[in-house]
């Protein structure tokens, strides 16, 4: 049998002599050699056993392609295409042609430069449709993964902590003292406080066969849609991971690259969907955990790296207090509630929680089903005093958790409102009143106009609300916070 640097140095001349062949590319990383041919990209797994990954043999290597694949086509269908078989002799190799197998490949399509997430956000064109196409996939994925069984022990209380301060270890060496020591401390802390809601996460099912690494150059765009690749197969505790902690991973990688209004964005659209806000208190360390994560693999690719620190940055800044407060919209149907609270919590770094979309989770409908189909009206009394109370157990639930809140629903009478404030005096932070109103004939055109919305207000809504809508009383004006002029629907 060769010796490890032996067959290492074999795998490198195969890979080498392959990529002079196919006038391709050749990348190299710590466990893989990734080749760029014209159109197509074959993806080698180095002959190497280390403390996270043992690819020496062939077997090995063979499963693992066959596991990447088998992973990573419910994320990326349309770029992974199969396992390729090296064949021939280290001198003359080939692909799936006659003769000894040498090795294994994953063979994958090759999308263009500039694709990347991380490439279009450092370009500046990462855009809103990127982010929300994004959330869409990963909302659905987490929502249809395989779950854990408890007895597997994945994402226990006592894992996380572990690779928690596994990840901190790995900036031991290039961190200063002082962030070392914050972040230890903040990482014990909070592990002892969250391990009930883990332990009872992990119990509820939320613990599921995720992607495992999705940092932004894991992300691409692909003509209309978005795909996510390059998820873990080689240790299925880093993939069996709860789906708050995979979701994290894009949350923590767009606040790292300073865009907190694509930050929140993302997060809100992933909850919207998955109605997943009872994480919440669970957000910040998983957050510091993956920027941890990150600063010890950019550090191994360049030491003293900026982006190394950038990122232990992200994890010192998340470890901080949130300053919490609670907004309510205030305005009919049509008058741009949604439109304005969308801009506040990309400005202020916010949770939104819709009644649009509670309503529906509560008649256990997603955010875009059409309940009338269903048979279903859900703007009646009872229902409405249902949303609102749904509204203010989530609302509390990340106030408490640290995060401002903003509540989009109508709160077009003065009992509504008053009970929103008196939770915001219960949890003693601030409040405030976001007031939106437009002209009835514009209102009507808005609801007329309404395609792919979660609202599901129409005229006979509108109608059905007027008459009964409080207005504003003079002991709340000092509450109310401004609002964009120009809002729309």
């Amino acid at each position: 049998m060769p010796t490890p640097d032996a067959a290492l140095n074999a795998a490198r001349t195969l890979v080498t002599t392959l990529a002079g062949a196919l006038h391709a590319e050749l990348i190299e990383t710590h466990i893989s050699w990734v080749l760029l041919a014209a159109d197509t990209a074959y993806k080698f797994k180095k002959p190497v056993h280390l403390p996270f990954v043992d690819y020496n043999s062939l077997q090995a290597r063979r499963h693992f392609c066959e596991e990447e694949v088998r992973l990573n086509r419910r994320l990326a269908p349309g770029l992974y295409l199969g396992v390729a078989v090296i064949t021939g002799t280290t001198a003359s190799p080939d692909i799936d042609g006659a003769g000894p197998v040498l090795d294994y490949a994953v063979r994958m399509r090759r999308f263009p430069p500039g694709a990347l997430f991380s490439e279009r956000i450092v370009a500046g064109a990462l855009d809103n449709q990127d982010v929300d196409q994004l959330a869409a996939l990963l909302a659905g994925f987490h929502g249809s993964a395989p779950r854990a069984a408890a007895t597997d022990g994945f994402s226990s209380p006592d894992q996380r902590r572990r690779i928690a301060l596994a990840a901190l270890d790995g900036a031991r060496p290039w961190a200063g003292e002082a962030a070392l020591s914050t972040l230890q401390n903040w990482l014990t802390a909070q592990a002892d406080i969250l391990a009930p809601l883990w332990a009872s996460r992990q119990a509820d099912g939320h613990v599921r066969e995720c992607h495992g690494d999705l940092h932004l150059a894991n992300v691409v765009r692909l003509e209309d849609h978005v795909a996510a690749f390059d998820g873990i197969e080689f240790d299925p505790a880093l993939r069996w991971i709860d789906v708050l902690d995979d979701a994290a991973f894009v949350v923590m990688d767009l606040a790292a690259h300073q865009r907190q209004d694509l930050c929140f964005r993302f997060l809100n659209a992933w909850l919207d969907r998955t109605g997943d806000h009872a994480g919440l208190p669970a957000l910040r360390f998983a957050v510091v955990y993956r920027a941890l994560v990150r600063a010890q693999v950019e550090h191994l690719r360049s030491a003293g790296s900026d982006a190394a620190r950038r990122y232990l940055a992200t994890a010192l800044a998340w470890t901080q207090p949130g300053k919490a407060w609670l907004a309510i919209m205030h305005g009919l149907p049509g008058s741009g509630k949604t439109w304005v609270s969308q801009r506040l919590l990309e400005q202020d770094g916010a949770i939104r929680l819709r009644s649009d979309v509670e309503r529906k989770r509560l008649h256990g409908l997603g955010m875009l089903e059409d309940s009338r189909a269903r048979g279903l009206d859900l703007y009646k009394a009872d229902t409405t005093a249902r949303t609102y109370a749904q509204l203010f157990d989530l609302a509390r639930t990340a106030l408490q958790a640290g995060y401002p809140v903003i509540l989009d629903a109508a709160f077009l009478r003065r009992a509504e409102r008053d009970q929103a404030h008196a939770l915001a005096q219960n949890l003693g932070v601030p409040f405030s009143i976001v007031h939106c109103e437009a002209p009835l004939p514009v209102l009507r055109q808005r609801l007329l106009a309404r395609r792919g919305d979660a609202s599901e207000a129409n005229l006979a809504v509108l109608e059905q609300l007027r008459p009964g809508a409080d207005l504003l009383d003079a002991d709340e004006l000092p509450l109310l916070r401004p609002a964009a002029s120009d809002a729309a629907s």
